[in-house]
């Protein structure tokens, strides 16, 4: 057999789903063999919700400890400025991390005091590296920011008082 036919050959059965050629002419014998790509098994899973790991975060980074009232202030200051007039809380519609600015070279959206639009920016939370912009539903001037910037905040958690204008 030439080589230019044993060519042929591996590339027929290449082209095949042959595994494996013997061929024996005389003194001359040649085995040619394949592995064949298993099929692809799909195996199904019943959808369980995923909780993303979370990063513990690095020693340096580490804010200031607060003491164990800080909560319980905030709760209450949260309720005092509700309670104390006509305000409006707009709270976080999602799980994730609370910035005050586009980033952090750059100036906060909204400071206290400052003339308050609907519909206008207030603040992003990321959540799984999606960046949302969060847009106050009243107008009105801006009372409180409840949230401290760059941190965690949990759905419907308060993050501004406003007060209707």
């Amino acid at each position: 057999m030439e080589y230019k036919q044993i060519q042929e050959l591996i590339k027929t059965i290449n082209k095949s789903s042959i595994s494996e050629l013997h061929i024996e002419e005389g003194d001359f014998k040649i085995t040619i063999k394949q592995e064949l790509a298993a099929p692809a098994q799909y195996v199904s899973m019943p959808h369980m919700p995923m909780q993303m790991p979370q990063q513990a975060p690095q020693q340096a980074q580490l804010p200031a400890p607060q003491p164990a009232s800080a909560p319980a202030a905030d709760k209450a200051a949260v309720a005092q400025a509700a309670a104390g007039g006509n305000t409006t809380t707009i709270k976080s519609p999602m799980i994730g991390t609370f910035y005050r600015s586009p980033s952090p070279d750059k100036p906060v959206f909204v400071n206290i005091g400052d003339e308050i639009k609907a519909g206008q920016v207030l603040c992003i939370i990321e959540a799984m590296k999606l960046f949302n912009e969060i847009e106050s539903e009243v107008s009105g001037r801006l009372v409180k920011v409840v949230a401290d910037d760059s941190s965690p905040v949990e759905y419907d958690q308060p993050l501004f008082i406003i007060e209707p204008m």
